[in-house]
């Protein structure tokens, strides 16, 4: 039987996939769907994104549709009811960097409350 934390980290992980996923990040509303209004990201880029920034980018149609950004080690583990940390190692055409978020259970469902990306070799 499946428990309620693995359910939970399962959630968080199918979230996490859908914002890789280019067609995903090519619709505002989907997005919008997926991030926390209160969400925050430091970039690999170095730079300070908001939910509100990120909308902006993908309402102005900027973002290319690229090959889906391959991903391994993802794991999951529930830091308190409600909330999840994701970490795991993206690699976006050659462009590697350690990611980690956090996840958070909203009346509207999972929502990425925090990421951070720090690029590697």
């Amino acid at each position: 039987m499946t428990d309620e934390r693995e359910l939970a980290v399962q959630a968080a992980i199918e979230g996490e996939l859908r914002l890789l996923d280019p067609e995903v990040r090519a619709s505002p509303a989907v997005v919008s769907e997926l991030l926390d209004p209160e969400f925050t990201e430091f970039g690999a880029s170095g730079r300070r994104w908001d939910a509100e920034s990120v909308l902006t980018v993908t309402s102005a149609g900027t973002v290319s549709p690229r090959s889906p950004v391959k991903v391994s080690g993802m794991s999951g583990v529930v830091l308190a009811p409600g909330v999840v940390h994701l970490t795991y190692l993206a690699d976006n055409q050659g462009r590697r960097a350690w990611r980690s978020s956090l996840w958070r259970l909203t009346e509207q469902g999972w929502r990425m409350y925090f990421h951070q990306a720090t690029l590697t070799d």
